[in-house]
């Protein structure tokens, strides 16, 4: 039994997802560039 070959996905379903990661990983480099920036700030 082999398993059904899957339909490689539409351009752009790909490059929603891209986007959708890539934003994520800069929001969360963001957020915590920002709560050190907080942290470490002199007061």
């Amino acid at each position: 039994m082999m398993p059904e070959k899957q339909k490689p996905r539409a351009l752009a379903q790909r490059l929603v997802w891209f986007a959708v990661l890539w934003l994520g990983g800069v929001a969360t480099v963001a957020i915590v560039s920002y709560g050190l920036r907080l942290w470490l700030a002199p007061k």
